[in-house]
């Protein structure tokens, strides 16, 4: 690896941890406006990506154990964010879902950051795009699995897209 390459390694690691610290920031004034705290909002987010969840698929997901799983959903509940319905072919389970009313606050929340980083994009080319979306599906893999091998679980794991 050439000098020139190890610096780009070393302001790319730099560049995301810049990010991360910008992400969590931010979904922490997120959360703030609502009165949730980082977990409920990342609990959240998870349901927003997969779509409704059992309890135990929510508690695989956030690393969360089934006790704590309950008092997040209760909170949510309770916060009128979430719900819990019916699970659609299994009368004796309920899924977890997003209030819609939730969703269309956050829509207007997101609404700024998501245009400004739709300009930015349009700064890129379709190949640098493409070399960016790799870098960061490689990068979650990354986190995923140092995140696994510290919990010895797939907790941290993304829900598959849907």
């Amino acid at each position: 690896m050439s000098r020139a390459h190890e610096d780009l390694v070393a302001q790319t690691l730099a560049a995301g941890r810049e990010l991360s610290t910008a992400v969590v920031m931010f979904h922490t004034a997120v959360g703030g406006l609502a009165e949730l705290s980082v977990t409920e909002t990342k609990a959240l987010e998870v349901i927003h990506r997969a779509g409704p969840l059992t309890p135990a698929d929510l508690a695989v997901h956030t690393g969360l154990a089934p006790a704590s799983v309950t008092a997040l959903l209760d909170r949510l509940e309770r916060k009128q964010v979430a719900r819990r319905v019916p699970h659609p072919t299994d009368g004796r389970r309920s899924l977890v879902e997003i209030d819609p009313g939730h969703l269309a606050r956050q829509q207007e929340v997101f609404s700024d950051l998501v245009h400004r980083l739709e300009e930015l994009g349009a700064d890129f080319d379709e190949a640098e795009l493409a070399t960016v979306v790799r870098y960061l599906r490689a990068a979650t893999a990354a986190q995923v699995e140092a995140t696994r091998r510290l919990t010895g679980d797939r907790a941290g794991e993304p829900p598959a897209r849907g």
